[in-house]
């Protein structure tokens, strides 16, 4: 049964629309080898923006749950946000991005015990009031668990992530800063 779970899971994830644009220079994203003779490995794995809705843990195993979306940015973002909010009075996306969540779907995945976690703003010491950027900050699996626990689970939540997985599991979390 957790083959087939897994199996499900991961072909949703092949299933997700690959075009995504307007990913950040910041970014390390890239397109896997298409001859596959070369083994995927986080460097080469490609991610996909998504919400973390919540961080779980089960049998020594943590768990992220994600709704893909589509981070887009410049004219594209322009171009879309004027044809999704025709209403808004506005002619640009606001901030210079537009995130689109056309099928709210989510897929629950294990993450990798040494994953990489690279965050941009959180709350460092308990107050919001004293959050400031650090640019790709590292922090721990069982950090980002904490945080998305209590009065921070929300907040965490309305931030978009750039997911990367290989061999089923989720190998790099990098948060996107949004104004």
């Amino acid at each position: 049964m957790r083959k087939l779970l897994l199996c499900v899971v991961l072909l949703g994830i092949c299933l997700i629309p690959l075009s995504v644009s307007g990913v950040s220079d910041k970014q390390e994203t890239a397109v896997a080898e298409e001859n596959g003779s070369e083994a995927i490995n986080q460097a080469s794995a490609p991610s996909y923006p998504a919400y973390i809705s919540k961080i779980t843990s089960m049998d020594g195993v943590t768990y992220v749950t994600v709704d893909y979306i589509q981070f887009l940015q410049g004219a594209e973002a322009d171009r879309v946000f004027s044809q999704q909010e025709p209403d808004a009075g506005m002619d640009q996306a606001p901030d210079g991005y537009y995130i689109l969540n056309e099928e709210k779907k989510t897929y629950t995945l294990p993450v990798a015990a040494d994953a990489q976690v690279l965050m941009q703003i959180y709350n460092r010491s308990g107050s919001w009031d004293d959050a400031d950027i650090v640019e790709n900050e590292p922090i721990s699996v069982a950090k980002l668990r904490s945080l998305f626990s209590g009065d921070n689970q929300e907040l965490m939540g309305n931030f978009p992530y750039y997911i990367t997985v290989v061999d089923g599991k989720v190998v790099r979390i990098v948060q996107q800063f949004v104004p």
